[in-house]
């Protein structure tokens, strides 16, 4: 399939918007709110989540590639600076190898559930990278899931895999919990 991508902005809220309330508003009412310092939680509504990721996508202190099949959005990455996603799983282990922090994080994916295992996560980290590249670039940094040649079910595949982020240059740092590993690559800005 050929997909388009268009980094989230005011003008690309609504499609992102609409994808999201398509899905209930994403496991479970996230909103993609979760590895922003506000995070969610059992005091935050659903709504309150839509209302601070909105505010933080007008402020322009919320980044994703988004990814369209035509005039549809069908899926996204989020990333962005170290300090606007400062929540990430595994976070008591990350912090133990007393890391340097990365220029950029990239966070999760999501894809529409039609859409899934048609190369949608691919599109969207390879939208990131470019967006990354055009607002300066630097370390980037992730932690992907290593499926291990095993079956996971693509709706738990939220940080993506770790296959895909190797085919993209990046390279294993150190593993975080169970099945999920650091790994990163400097990414440059155009000439």
């Amino acid at each position: 399939m050929t997909f388009t991508v268009r980094p989230l902005s005011p003008a690309t809220w609504p499609d992102f918007a609409r994808l999201v309330e398509e899905h209930d508003g994403v496991w479970g009412g996230c909103w993609c709110m979760a590895f922003h310092e506000e995070g969610v939680g059992r005091t935050k509504t659903p709504q309150q989540n839509r209302s601070g990721k909105e505010r933080r996508v007008r402020e322009g202190r919320a980044h994703a590639a988004l990814v369209y099949d035509g005039a549809d959005c069908v899926g996204w990455s989020q990333f962005g600076p170290a300090a606007e996603l400062p929540r990430i799983k595994h976070r008591r282990a990350y912090e133990a190898g007393d890391p340097v922090l990365p220029d950029w994080r990239i966070t999760c994916f999501f894809v529409h559930r039609a859409h899934r295992r048609t190369g949608v996560a691919s599109a969207a980290l390879d939208g990131a990278l470019r967006e990354i590249a055009r607002l300066g670039g630097g370390t980037v940094e992730s932690c992907p899931q290593d499926t291990d040649g095993g079956s996971v079910s693509a709706s738990f595949l939220h940080n993506g895999t770790l296959a895909m982020f190797e085919s993209r240059g990046f390279t294993r740092g150190r593993r975080l919990g169970k099945n999920h590993w650091v790994v990163a690559r400097t990414v440059r800005r155009p000439a």
